[in-house]
């Protein structure tokens, strides 16, 4: 369990922007409570498959390729305890579209699913939702900014895609 609020926290660093060195992270975690060491934290880069990359003008940094932001979430479905697929599938089920509007991102239903479907994402903790509020076939989700809605929107769609495959 450790690990995986240790690895959360990683990408919650990186997802704030991008570091430079492997002590950096180290000293952020450090600040954040965990006991770690530079090679746990190489362990934790590679497992998450983070690697750094060059910017252009700048020294190399480690950071989450938006092409794989979810990668640590949707490649574990399978392996997820019954209970958690469960949610998933009213997630699935129960998931028509969703809209952008600033920091809302604003899920239709299907007709009669959105508190189910609320329950299922209020469940699954996504960092990025502040609050929900479920209607018969429509789901407010408010984040912290219009930048997470939109980075919402994506990971739901992931998930939905890859617990459908």
């Amino acid at each position: 369990m450790k690990e995986n609020a240790r690895q959360k926290k990683i990408l919650e660093l990186l997802s704030s922007g991008p570091a430079q060195t492997q002590v950096e992270i180290v000293n952020y975690l450090h600040k954040e409570g965990f006991s770690v060491t530079q090679a746990t934290v190489s362990r934790d880069l590679q497992k998450l498959k983070l690697n750094k990359v060059s910017e252009k003008g700048k020294k190399s940094v480690y950071k989450i390729d938006e092409s794989r932001r979810n990668i640590g979430f949707t490649d574990d479905i399978k392996k997820m305890p019954e209970q958690m697929r469960r949610l998933l599938r009213v997630l699935t089920e129960g998931y028509s579209h969703a809209d952008v509007a600033q920091n809302i991102l604003v899920i239709k239903t299907a007709s009669g699913m959105a508190m189910a479907v609320a329950a299922a994402l209020d469940s699954l903790h996504f960092e990025e939702i502040v609050g929900s509020i479920a209607g018969d076939d429509t789901i407010f989700c408010v984040a912290k900014t219009g930048e997470e809605a939109v980075l919402l929107q994506k990971r739901i769609q992931e998930i939905i895609k890859t617990a459908l495959t």
